[in-house]
């Protein structure tokens, strides 16, 4: 059946009431969670005096994942090419992959993304396949007949851009995402409490929103952006050096006021939190590690400058967002994919050596996301939107690398897991890959589960082993 099947609008609404913990009791068991957290962090658990971090880059569009990871076994690479047809890349021009858990099975590496694959060689990166949005393991057959609920507004940007970081597929409701909810837990673990953990180079974002804590956005190439005009001392620039007098006269004076002093309070911290943040960064000034003139590379670019002044900002832990965009390629997929690809693949194997520069790889877990993955077949120049997909991740010794993990699946059309038209059926679920990167930046075991309500459905919190196993606690 080649058709892809309609899931109807009912079994959509259907899901919303399948929430394995209220949003109410979520909210007040976070709260109370986040001093045990603490007292836990604080007597050594994960490793107080340690730094970690995690950097989330959200390829957003609608990665083509299967093109990125491709098979080259003589009978899978078959089955690739005729369903990629026009869209399948030359088998000797892949980038051939030393995998260390291969079952017989040979993969490659799309032709631009000579960096990923130097690192993957190097067992510092490893693929997790065929992943999606699940709330509970689903066949072909009960998609098609509407008894196991599915995501709400699966192949929809806007629904599942936001499911992938809220890790909530079962209600629109949810303005949380699991890198906010992780942070408030652990907020504690950071002395500095004027900059958050979660550190944004593309502004506003749902992954980073949690009750307690919102991004700190900088900008890739100048980083902390503060109060336009607002300098301390410099001759040449005498209206500005009065004007920074009285927006300190106006912070420093001592409201009654409830509301004026909550909201003096704010601009205060953001305030002192800019002066804090501008002055580490001019003190680490530049690295050694060069990086290429673009906004990704630059993104990791000030990412690790943020590091190297973690010290001064007084940081234990810390999550990054980058929005790499642009992977909507309905059209011109080849041509697009190819320069977008190199990129960042290029941005990585910078961002790997500037993190051995400040000697910081092992400390460091960089892992991708996106919000589908697209159709194996062809529309004529492109692909549409489709369901799983492949994810990469990157680290140091923490990481399993130089592995592919999950199923990846065969590629032949109108298999058990192509739900109609190419689209795959997610083998592995967000929720799998989130809890064992949260697992690892010091989120127990008893906790996940608050973050990602319905993890229980795919993975036994209590089984001491973890969801995937690509990464070591």
């Amino acid at each position: 059946m080649n058709n892809l099947r309609r899931i109807s609008r009912r079994s959509f609404l259907g899901t919303a009431s399948c929430a394995a913990i209220g949003s109410s009791t979520m909210f007040s068991s976070l709260i109370s969670l986040k001093a045990l957290n603490a007292a836990t962090a604080s007597s050594g658990f994960g490793g107080a005096d340690d730094y970690k971090a995690l950097v989330c880059i959200l390829l957003s569009g609608g990665h083509d994942s299967f093109n990125m990871l491709v098979p080259t076994s003589t009978s899978e690479y078959a089955e690739y090419s005729e369903s990629r047809s026009n869209l399948a890349l030359d088998r000797d021009a892949l980038l051939p992959l030393d995998v260390i858990n291969n079952d017989g099975r040979s993969f490659g590496l799309h032709p631009a993304m000579s960096d990923v694959q130097r690192l993957f060689n190097e067992e510092k990166v490893s693929f997790i396949t065929n992943v999606g949005t699940l709330i509970q393991p689903v066949t072909r057959q009960e998609v098609w007949d509407e008894v196991v609920p599915v995501p709400l507004g699966l192949f929809s940007h806007s629904d599942q851009i936001m499911q992938w970081q809220t890790s909530i597929p079962h209600q629109r409701s949810s303005s949380l995402g699991w890198g906010g909810k992780v942070a408030d837990l652990i907020r504690d673990m950071n002395s500095n409490q004027n900059i958050s953990m979660n550190v944004s180079l593309s502004g506003t974002n749902i992954f980073q929103t949690g009750n307690n804590t919102i991004e700190y956005a900088i900008d890739a190439y100048g980083g902390s952006v503060g109060i336009d005009g607002y300098v301390k001392e410099d001759m040449y620039d005498v209206f500005n050096v009065m004007r920074t007098k009285a927006i300190d006269n106006m912070l420093d004076f001592e409201y009654q006021d409830i509301f004026k002093k909550t909201y003096v309070d704010i601009i205060r911290r953001s305030r002192d939190g800019h002066i804090l943040f501008d002055g580490a960064l001019e003190e680490v000034g530049e690295l050694s590690t060069s990086f290429s003139d673009n906004y990704i590379s630059q993104s990791f670019n000030m990412i690790a400058r943020t590091m190297a002044a973690r010290e001064t900002l007084g940081m234990k832990r810390q999550i990054f967002f980058v929005d790499f965009g642009g992977w909507d390629h309905h059209d011109e997929l080849l041509n697009n994919q190819f320069g977008m690809l190199n990129v960042l693949s290029t941005a990585l194997g910078e961002f790997d050596r500037a993190l051995q520069e400040l000697q910081l790889t092992d400390c460091v877990t960089t892992f991708s996301i996106s919000e589908f993955g697209r159709t194996l077949t062809s529309n004529g120049n492109g692909t549409d939107h489709a369901w799983g997909g492949n994810v990469m991740v990157m680290g140091g010794h923490q990481l399993r690398g130089g592995r592919i993990f999950g199923e990846y699946p065969s590629l032949v059309l109108d298999s058990n897991l192509d739900v109609g038209g190419g689209v795959f059926l997610p083998t592995t679920s967000t929720d799998e890959y989130f809890a064992e990167i949260a697992r690892w930046f010091d989120v127990s075991g008893a906790n996940l589960p608050l973050i990602f309500p319905n993890l229980e459905n795919f993975y036994d919190v209590n089984s001491g082993s973890l969801p995937i196993g690509f990464l070591n606690l």
